[in-house]
This record gives structure tokens, C-alpha cells and sequence, in this order.
């Protein structure tokens, strides 16, 4: 567990007025979408998927079933051949009509913004239902995806693997105001160069403060 002092505080600080330095703070999330219900379903699509591939299926997905409603009536294997190509189709299709039944069902087909609610859906973690929270609801939230998780550490923000001890560590030391664009921004440095396993540690712009800069 990470203790908060004031040689981190002040770390932490540069760090942030760097990642808005060079991202801006008007991040915006990767995942196409027009509603929340929208984001929902491509955030589960999106597991272990690239949001590239995520985003050249769902125009025609959300144009195919146009609501929660039709996503609920939906035939699975009908929805299966639908999103193929993005992988763990099996899962995703009835894990989407699922929760999209579970949505008119219990939620009169609106999308809720209680966290314990949005992980009572079928499909949603804490990751997808802090990323609704956070881009549709402005709510501060933390998400932790791979990048959020791998950088994190390197930064020693954390010292845990798990997502939730992450979001813990991070809610104690980021201002609150940073945590919707922490997660996208440092999307941005982990595609670009803290990548896995071989950072480009010497273009880095954060190599003089970052305590895994490899000499």
C-alpha cells in the first residue's frame, strides 16, 4: 500500500501538470458513442479488444439495434455473427442482451450511475462501470485498464496488481478533478512510449521524475 507524503505529493503534481502539458485536458473517451447506453455496450465489446476494432463495428451495430430495447429482443447467435470479429464473441453477445434485459427490467431502459447498480449488470466490472461514471456522468471516478495499471506501477503510484487496490491508491493521491483524464491521458503515453514490456524510456518526457527510468 502506498503512503501519501509529500515528496509523492509533489511528484504527483508534476506528473499531472505534464500528462495536461502534453495530452491538454479536454480528453475525450476512445469509444464512439451518442448515449450512454451506447458507451455501455462498446465498453464491453472493447475486453481484450482494441478500441479501433471496437469502433469500426459498432456504427453498424448500433444502426442494426437502435435501442436497450432491441439489444434485449436480440437473437444471441444473431448478435454473435454480428460482433465476430472482435473476439470473445460468445461471451459478449449474451452478456450484452443480458444486461440489456436486466436494464428494462430493473432500470425502466436507462442506464444508471450508482457504481453498485452498474455492476449488477451482466458484463460490468468496476473498469466499464467507472468509465460510464467518469465520460457520461462526469462523476470522478478512476478507471484501471492494463495502461492505467502498468504505468501506474512504473510511476509508483502503487504497489498492487490488483485493479482495485489501484483505484484505491490512485483516489488517494490524484486530485479528484484529474481522475476522469488520468486514465486517457495515460492511455496516450502507453501506446506511444511506456509501452509493454520495453518503454521508450528515453523519449519519455516524465524520465527525470520517473523513479523506472532505465539509464
Amino acid at each position: 500500500m502506498i503512503r501519501k507524503t509529500p515528496k509523492l505529493e509533489k511528484r504527483v503534481k508534476e506528473v499531472l501538470e505534464r500528462l495536461d502539458k502534453e495530452y491538454g485536458t479536454g480528453v475525450r473517451c476512445y469509444l464512439t458513442h451518442d448515449s450512454a447506453w451506447q458507451l455501455l455496450i462498446a465498453t464491453i465489446l472493447s475486453a481484450q479488444c482494441t478500441d479501433a476494432r471496437v469502433n469500426m463495428v459498432t456504427p453498424g451495430l448500433f444502426e442494426k439495434y437502435p435501442s436497450i430495447q432491441s439489444f434485449a429482443e436480440c437473437d444471441v447467435k444473431e448478435l454473435e455473427k454480428d460482433i465476430h470479429s472482435i473476439g470473445f464473441y460468445h461471451n459478449k453477445a449474451k452478456n450484452i442482451k443480458a444486461c440489456c434485459q436486466k436494464l428494462m427490467l430493473d432500470f425502466g431502459g436507462e442506464v444508471p450511475s450508482d457504481i453498485d447498480e452498474l455492476v449488477s449488470l451482466p458484463g460490468v466490472g468496476r473498469k466499464t462501470a467507472n468509465v460510464i461514471r467518469g465520460n457520461i456522468f462526469e462523476i470522478p471516478s478512476i478507471v484501471v485498464d492494463t495502461h492505467v495499471n502498468r504505468i501506474s506501477n512504473r510511476l509508483k503510484f502503487t504497489d498492487s496488481k490488483d485493479p482495485v487496490q489501484i483505484e484505491k491508491d490512485l483516489m488517494k493521491i490524484l486530485p479528484e478533478e484529474n481522475w476522469i483524464r488520468y486514465n486517457i491521458q495515460i492511455i496516450k503515453l502507453g501506446r506511444s512510449i511506456c509501452k509493454a514490456p520495453t518503454p521508450k524510456c528515453e523519449e519519455c518526457y516524465l524520465k527525470d521524475i520517473c523513479p523506472s527510468f532505465r539509464i
